[in-house]
């Protein structure tokens, strides 16, 4: 598995050049109404397995979480399943804030 950390992500996103990630939040709907990286999808957790198939398998895939754990379950999972291209954000959107986009709340 892959790690990308907050400030690699928001260099990839702002770079114009390169396709973008799949941003893909794994964190529950409160969280994500609280606090999300734009453009990234809700799928929580737990509905994961039953909608994993609605990801391309040969597209890039950030997961995101809170702190990076439950991404990175996430990521392992999906890596699993056959998803070839799958990384992690490291510290998640708490990193995301503090290293991104101060502005952003947190919880």
């Amino acid at each position: 598995m892959q790690h990308i950390t907050a400030t690699e992500l928001a260099q990839w996103l702002a770079d114009t050049e390169k396709e973008s990630p799949v941003l893909l939040d794994v964190r529950e709907p409160w969280e994500y109404e609280t606090c999300h990286i734009s453009g990234a999808q809700l799928m929580p957790m737990q509905t994961v397995p039953v909608r994993a198939n609605e990801l391309d398998p040969d597209a890039v895939i950030v997961c995101i979480c809170h702190h990076g754990g439950r991404s990175m379950q996430v990521a392992s999972f999906l890596e699993r399943q056959g998803y070839s291209q799958v990384i992690n954000l490291t510290g998640g959107v708490h990193a995301w804030a503090a290293q991104v986009d101060p502005a952003m709340p947190t919880y």
